[in-house]
């Protein structure tokens, strides 16, 4: 199960051994139980997040792609607003098998690099990605090939873990057989997406950011972390956000 999200721990030899896995080879090993993890914040507030963000634009009868589509957590909602067509894209193999046994159907894609194959320019109405681009390191070449793909006055949903806390250290991890893995992740500020935003056309809407609360308390209490809630009370911890694509030429 993935932990809330670790503290650095600069005086335990157990984290000065860990090693960060890639996204690619973490996600192969989190696939199977991913989907079981009742108690685990930062997938209930993407959840909360994502939903929200979603409800906000029109996809009846649109190409959507979701970049980082993992097991497909939130494609039954997607499925529930009738777009024309879902294509999911993922680094993981094992994450992208167990969206297939959920829907049998899907329209799924391995990934290798930021790149699209698959899409013509101007030929998607929403990207989706969740809780994805701060694994991807080069944000910038990911962003250029999301907005060529996207057509004018297509929208852009991005959610992931709070640049705040990764800069402070907050790790993503998960257990696999009684050892806990980390996964790299990069730091891409808010300010540097929208920049990078503004340079492809890519006008901001809306951004949703939350913090360690007392709504986040019963998350910590039933893993027995309530040390880890106080030092981290006050913290954003996630954020999503909504672009538009406006009809300026690229």
């Amino acid at each position: 199960m993935s932990a809330l999200f670790k503290l650095p721990t600069y005086f335990s030899s157990l984290f000065l051994k860990q090693k960060y896995k890639t996204a690619e080879s973490a996600y192969n090993l989190w696939a199977e139980n991913y989907d079981d993890q009742p108690h685990n914040l930062m997938l209930a507030w993407d959840e909360e997040i994502f939903t929200d963000l979603l409800n906000s634009i029109d996809t009846k009868d649109k190409i959507i792609a979701d970049v980082g589509c993992g097991t497909g957590r939130h494609w039954q909602k997607i499925f529930d607003k009738n777009p024309k067509r879902l294509l999911g894209y993922d680094v993981s193999d094992g994450m992208l098998q167990k969206l297939n046994e959920k829907f049998p159907h899907a329209e799924t894609h391995l990934l290798s690099g930021n790149k699209l194959p698959e899409l013509q320019d101007e030929s998607v109405d929403c990207i989706l990605s969740t809780l994805t681009i701060a694994h991807i390191q080069n944000a910038e070449q990911a962003l250029f090939e999301w907005s060529r793909v996207l057509k004018p006055n297509g929208t852009m949903i991005i959610t992931d873990y709070h640049p705040e806390t990764l800069t402070k250290g907050g790790k993503r991890t998960f257990s696999y057989h009684e050892k806990t893995i980390a996964i790299k992740n990069y730091v891409h500020t808010i300010d540097d997406i929208k920049t990078l935003g503004r340079q492809l056309h890519l006008q901001a809407l809306r951004l949703i950011e939350k913090c360690i609360d007392e709504s986040a308390k019963p998350f910590y209490e039933a893993q027995n972390a309530m040390n880890v809630y106080e030092k981290w009370k006050g913290t954003p911890v996630i954020y999503g956000m909504l672009l538009k694509k406006n009809n300026a030429a690229m």
